[in-house]
């Protein structure tokens, strides 16, 4: 059998990450032995408390076994972790090391939503893919830049590393890891009794660009409202330039440290990010608004657009669009 390690850290951690983890590995059992095969995962909740209560008062999860009790195991699940993260990293610390030495040992490990944050503490992310909550990119790029993040992706997989992206999205993970210990045949159960849409790879059209402000670059600030404030109409980078004194080459170096995107991309974002929005208010043709936002070619919009959010501007309408009576 595989031993499964749902983690329950101290602090507010998420309950549906942990509940759910355990509900839908104990299916698979439940499924294989009604189908008359014997159960193949070992599931056990472990913490560093036998009880541990979360910060938010709502919940007290009880773990079965400490990290001590843990001789080998063969897949680590590390929930999403919220508030102070700082704090977080303190009061679970006794984790990281025990991480790190069972990954050595061969077992896997798979991070959920924001978790990716907890891992990367432990350097397991240095070099390889993976993901997160598509809202905190931006923080995750700064803290850990070793890491090589794709906040675009539902799931990533790297040398026994697996992460989920935001919120729900570690349900895809789950059907994946599944697939992979227990068939396609039973993923496939599993995502029809949990309603989960099995082979969703992307959380870009959930992902609401608002522009990575957090840095402290007054001058690529102010380039960023000029793109912000003229969207749809045609910007040059030499304009931009010029309007704050600063070289082209040195602009375009200090632009990508600051946003993580060139300025053709970031302007290309802020351009789909209206659109989106426009999309989804229902009120006009999908027309009407590439030309809005700036494009006059449609095979130039569709193509930026399906880069950003995987999908063409008609389907992102049909799917988030407000029906109109």
């Amino acid at each position: 059998m595989k031993h499964i390690s749902i983690l329950v850290p101290k602090g507010h951690t998420s309950v549906v990450n942990i509940g759910g983890t355990h509900q839908m590995f104990s299916w698979v059992n439940e499924f294989f032995e009604l189908t008359g095969r014997k159960a193949i995962f070992d599931i056990h909740l472990v913490g560093i408390e036998k009880r541990t209560e979360q910060s938010h008062g709502l919940f007290t999860v009880n773990p079965d076994q400490l990290i001590s009790e843990v001789v080998k195991t063969d897949l680590i699940i590390i929930p999403a972790i919220h508030g102070d993260f700082e704090k977080n990293l303190k009061n679970n610390s006794e984790f990281l090391p025990w991480i790190v030495k069972h990954y050595k040992e061969g077992a896997e490990i798979a991070s959920l939503c924001v978790a990716s944050f907890f891992l990367a503490e432990t350097g397991l992310l240095d070099g390889k893919r993976c993901s997160t909550h598509w809202q905190f990119a931006n923080e995750f790029r700064k803290k850990y830049p070793e890491a090589d993040l794709r906040d675009d992706k539902i799931l990533t997989e790297s040398d026994g590393i697996y992460t989920s992206g935001g919120a729900y999205s570690f349900t895809n993970l789950l059907v994946y890891l599944i697939e992979k210990y227990a068939g396609r045949d039973t993923a496939v159960m599993a995502a029809k009794g949990f309603m989960i849409d099995i082979d969703r790879n992307s959380q870009s059209p959930f992902i609401m660009f608002s522009g990575q402000k957090s840095h402290n670059d007054q001058q690529v600030l102010k380039a960023q409202e000029h793109i912000e404030q003229h969207f749809n109409a045609k910007i040059t980078v030499d304009e931009l330039c010029k309007n704050i004194a600063v070289s082209r080459r040195t602009f375009e170096r200090r632009f990508k440290k600051a946003t993580a995107n060139t300025v053709i991309e970031y302007h290309q974002r802020v351009k789909i990010e209206a659109a989106k929005k426009e999309l989804e208010k229902g009120r006009k043709t999908v027309n009407e608004i590439m030309y809005e936002v700036g494009y006059a070619d449609p095979k130039a919009f569709r193509d930026v657009f399906r880069k950003l959010t995987n999908m063409t501007p008609m389907d992102y309408m049909n799917k988030y669009g407000k029906v109109m009576v």
